[in-house]
């Protein structure tokens, strides 16, 4: 590949933007110029949504209002089969939302409001009807934030305030993150100027893949292999020798810890939902520090959010394939301030390629 192309886009600049910004070598996240730590620890999702979306902090505590699931959307859930994978069924709730709403151009705040609400009724409401239940009435959840809304929506019970907390630091650190893939998928469809819901389910879709939203779920299954701290050293090296990569380790930006690790550790403290869990991943997370230093001495590969993540989501009691549509709920705050960027600043995006098959040639003979 020629050395002036970059396949992976890595340190091309496609967008200014005043939503956040990722120093990686600092090791710094801010969402408008706040302290992701900060906002972690004092703000809340729901009030984050108005920065993100609003561009500065409400002045008042703001909760988002329920989403009431149509009888549109709630059919086609209902056509799942069970063995859906939940992230599928979230992408085919903002579809079918998308299309019975039919949003118009421009994007709105009020409409990236209507997505982000629709978050937490859609993924409650598939895990439900998985598991042979009814959906839960939304309007009993109107007092509720949130993260805590999507706990209430899974289980019709209200949720323990000190679990709801925990996921409502989650999501606020999950909100946004640049220009990340699922992001930049979002920006582009609304470069074309197509609506809110199909920029937020072109984001979903990327967020799917393997590379982006999946490793919480893999970090649990990594530590429950390894099932105490005197089988850490042995069980990473073997990883390492086989060239496999350890789950909750590296970033593709911070060449530190990355701060929101640090924001959902002290979370996790705060949480001890169960002790011996969390004292497994700090010991193995030093372990896997001291050795991918050892093993990659020119490469830093420092905690990333995905580690303790996977202990909060545990803690809060969701099941793992639920990890990664909580992300996504979350990360709709994102997805649709990005949009909304876009549709007032942005032009279409249409990057160019370089052509490197073979020149102008006839057909074969007796074609």
């Amino acid at each position: 590949m020629p050395s002036d192309v970059n396949s992976g886009l890595e340190g091309v600049v496609a967008a200014e933007t005043t939503i956040s910004l990722v120093d990686g070598q600092a090791g710094r996240l801010l969402y408008r110029g706040y302290e992701i730590g900060d906002l972690a620890a004092h703000g809340s999702y729901d009030r984050v949504v108005g920065l993100l979306l609003d561009g500065e902090w409400p002045l008042r505590d703001e909760v988002l209002p329920p989403a009431e699931l149509s009888p549109t959307v709630l059919a086609a859930l209902r056509g799942l089969p069970t063995s859906c994978a939940p992230l599928d069924a979230l992408r085919t709730a903002f579809s079918a939302f998308g299309a019975e709403r039919r949003m118009d151009w421009p994007p709105t705040a009020a409409q990236a409001r209507e997505l982000i609400a629709l978050g937490p009724a859609a993924v409650g409401a598939f895990a439900r009807l998985r598991d042979n239940k009814q959906p839960v009435n939304s309007a009993e959840s109107e007092h509720l934030g949130a993260a805590a809304r999507l706990l209430h929506a899974i289980t019709g019970e209200e949720p323990d305030p000190a679990k709801a907390r925990a996921l409502d630091a989650y999501f606020t650190v999950c909100a946004e993150h640049g220009l990340n893939a699922s992001t930049f998928t979002a920006r582009v469809i609304t470069s074309t100027q197509s609506d809110l819901a199909s920029a937020v389910c072109g984001a979903v879709g990327a967020l799917k893949g393997r590379l982006h939203g999946g490793a919480p779920s893999e970090v649990r299954d990594q530590l429950t292999q390894i099932g105490d701290v005197e089988h850490a050293e042995v069980w990473i090296r073997e990883a390492l020798a086989r060239g496999e990569r350890l789950m909750g380790f590296g970033h593709r930006v911070y060449k530190t810890m990355d701060p929101r690790a640090a924001a959902l550790r002290q979370v996790a403290e705060r949480l001890a939902a169960d002790a011996d869990w969390l004292q497994l991943a700090i010991d193995v997370e030093d372990v896997a520090l001291r050795l991918l230093a050892e093993h990659k001495p020119d490469r830093p590969l420092k905690t990333n959010v995905e580690y303790y993540a996977s202990i909060v989501l545990d803690g809060v009691g969701l099941l793992t394939d639920l990890y990664t549509p909580a992300f996504a709920v979350a990360r709709t705050a994102g997805w649709t301030a990005h949009a909304l960027e876009q549709a007032d600043h942005g032009r279409l995006i249409r990057p160019d390629s370089r052509y490197v098959g073979p020149e102008q040639r006839p057909l074969p003979a007796g074609v």
